[in-house]
């Protein structure tokens, strides 16, 4: 997944503006695909220490994504996210 990313990191950017919750998934190699509910299932139920039971396997990934190259992925994220927004007319959402 990480060698076909459509979006780099540098061009996610409305989660921040907007200050929501991002995180990177793939349904491709299941990598982060519990993160989302499970940090809606946290905000629903008001309980930050909540967390999920073994939850039954999941279909094998249909591609194994590179240590190095998810490593290196982070860091364009962790690098994105410090850079300055700038105002590219996001403000239809609102």
């Amino acid at each position: 997944d990480v060698k076909n990313r459509q979006v780099k990191a540098k061009q996610v950017t409305f989660h921040r503006k907007k200050n929501i919750q991002y995180y990177e998934i793939s349904a491709k190699s299941n990598y982060n695909f519990e993160k989302p509910f499970l940090y809606l299932a946290r905000k629903l139920a008001g309980d930050h220490n909540l967390h999920f039971v073994e939850s039954p396997p999941s279909a094998p990934p249909e591609v194994h994504i590179d240590l190095a190259a998810q490593q290196q992925q982070e860091a364009e994220l962790v690098a994105a996210a410090s850079q300055p927004l700038l105002d590219d007319d996001d403000d239809t959402f609102e």
